[in-house]
Order: C-alpha cells, then sequence, then structure tokens
C-alpha cells in the first residue's frame, strides 16, 4: 500500500486515469471546467498502478474535492484518501472541504455523510448545462436515475489548536 501525494511524475497517468473513470479529462463543479492532472491531489498504488486517486483544487473558499475513485471496493483506499485531503486542507488553512456530485449517486452521498459531509445546496439543472461542455455526461447513472442536478456537500474543518 502506497498513499503518496501526486507529483509531476505522476500527471500523465493520473490524466489517463481520470480519463478511463470519468470519460473524459475534464470534470464539471458548478458551470467550471477543471482538469483534476493538473490539481493536487492524494494516490495509491497497488503493484505499482493506481488504485485509488483523489484530486482537490484549493482557493479562497476552501478546499473542493474534484474527484475520487477506487479500483478496489471495500478496501478503506476512498476513506484513506479522504483522510489525507482533510488534514491537508488543515494544513493549508482552509476551513471547509466541499464537493459536488450528481443526485443518482446515493452511495456516494452516503459514503461523505459518514464522514461527516453535510448537503449545503442543490444546484437544480447544472448537469444538464454542464452536457454542453462535457457531453460525455450521462443522461442517466445509477439504478437508472436521471441525472440534472449537483448536490454540494460540505464538511468544516477545525483549525489545529496551538
Amino acid at each position: 500500500m502506497a498513499r503518496a501525494q501526486v507529483v509531476d511524475g505522476d500527471r500523465l497517468e493520473v490524466g489517463e486515469f481520470i480519463e478511463r473513470h470519468w470519460g473524459s479529462r475534464i470534470v464539471m463543479s458548478r458551470g467550471r471546467a477543471f482538469h483534476p492532472e493538473k490539481e493536487g491531489g492524494f494516490l495509491e498504488r497497488r503493484d505499482g498502478k493506481i488504485a485509488g486517486l483523489l484530486t482537490y483544487h484549493i482557493d479562497d473558499q476552501g478546499m473542493e474535492i474534484l474527484t475520487l475513485n477506487s479500483v478496489l471496493e471495500g478496501e478503506g483506499i476512498g476513506s484513506s484518501l479522504m483522510l489525507n485531503a482533510i488534514e491537508s486542507a488543515r494544513k493549508n488553512g482552509c476551513d471547509r472541504i466541499w464537493l459536488t456530485t450528481t443526485n443518482d449517486r446515493l452511495r456516494i452521498i452516503d459514503f461523505y455523510q459518514r464522514l461527516g459531509f453535510r448537503m449545503t445546496a442543490i444546484n437544480l439543472g447544472v448537469v444538464d448545462e454542464a452536457r454542453k461542455v462535457k457531453p460525455q455526461i450521462p443522461l442517466v447513472g445509477e439504478r437508472g436515475v436521471p441525472i440534472h442536478d449537483e448536490i454540494v456537500m460540505e464538511l468544516p474543518i477545525e483549525p489545529y489548536l496551538d
């Protein structure tokens, strides 16, 4: 189990991983296009290959999780990567971590809620608009649910106590 911060030498492989798992090297959030391989991230390797990847963007609003994938379900990879991101957000002085997911992703929403995230907004119709930039976004998602909306989830970050 090798968990590490994404470095420049990982960028090509990270881009290929993103394309394989997200249908494109672009991910959309709130109508904005991101290129996760150019952003910060953490990865875990198994047998030399990426088994889990989390990418994020930091700005004055905090840390936004852009992608989180694990190719091995139930092994704690996603949780471990999220704990790394939370610690990184704290070290970078962020007061919150947030993310968007689509309305069909109930298992993912459950996962984030177990980590302490709360739903803070629903952006109606944003995914329909995002398809104009990223047509690879499917019309129908998990369990046949039509995909139209983004759900915003947020976790407040407590600063270190001196």
